[in-house]
């Protein structure tokens, strides 16, 4: 694992973003593969660890977005980079047809995109501010934070990837196998973000401090809208609170440990 750190430590910022995004895409993939050896997880082991995955972005949006683009740029540049990010998902969770777990269909209507491709729309808009935040991190030229940002990303995309899976599956989108490969499509839109986000703050500097805030809004707003929601609707508050607590706390020793 060291020799991967060195060799991207060594690669040019709007690269490491890259790199960064093919790698939680490949976290995503392992996640979603699970399917295959863990075929019928419980419905309180998939919340309990979708609230893992909620408290370790929840802990990054503030240690390895918020607070070092406070440090860069002041507390009013982050704040609007907070508040476009949350009402950037708004609008494309509005105007974007999808499909939720909860609520059903959202967006405009469409007649031409139906069932599978209406889960993937919302899977993707879920996973494009995780591949922002990774691009930015690396754009913003402060490596180890990067890392840190990556990982913790990466670690909460295998709960996710699994979750997406397990839907799909249950939607009737075909067999396992198809079932994980429906995770890794909805995740793929997080190497093009990730590699945007690097290309925008690398050349363009005075972007980084609206640009932490703002994918850290978007992911704050994720948290909230869906997996919160999610991972209460069947009885199972308890266990993914606890959930979420672990990843709080995973996601500050990764800061502290890799800091």
């Amino acid at each position: 694992m060291q020799s991967i750190w060195s060799w991207m430590a060594q690669l040019n910022p709007v690269w490491q973003g890259l790199s960064g995004g093919v790698i939680i895409t490949a976290f995503n993939l392992v996640g979603a593969l699970l399917i295959l050896v863990w075929r019928k997880p419980s419905v309180k082991a998939l919340d309990t660890a979708l609230g893992f995955a909620a408290g370790v972005m929840l802990t990054a949006s503030f240690t390895s977005l918020i607070l070092p683009g406070v440090e860069y740029g002041g507390i009013w540049p982050v704040l609007i980079g907070v508040g476009l990010g949350a009402l950037g998902l708004d609008l494309a969770d509005r105007l974007t047809p999808h499909v939720h777990a909860i609520v059903g269909r959202e967006g405009r209507p469409s007649h031409k995109l139906q069932g599978m491709w209406l889960f993937i729309l919302a899977i993707t808009l879920h996973n494009a501010p995780e591949g922002l935040a990774v691009g930015v991190g690396f754009g913003s030229g402060n490596f180890s934070d990067a890392i840190t940002l990556m990982l913790a990303i990466g670690i909460q995309n295998l709960p996710e990837g699994l979750a997406v899976a397990i839907a799909a599956r249950n939607a009737g989108l075909g067999s396992n196998f198809y079932a994980s490969l429906v995770g890794l499509r909805a995740g793929l839109v997080e190497i093009p973000m990730a590699l945007l986000g690097a290309v925008a703050v690398h050349f363009v500097a005075a972007l980084l401090p609206y640009a932490m805030g703002f994918a850290a809004g978007a992911m704050l707003f994720v948290i909230s809208d869906e997996i919160v929601p999610e991972t209460h609707r069947s009885g199972h508050q308890r266990l993914a609170t606890f959930g979420t607590l672990l990843g709080v706390l995973v996601m500050l020793y990764l800061d502290v440990a890799l800091g």
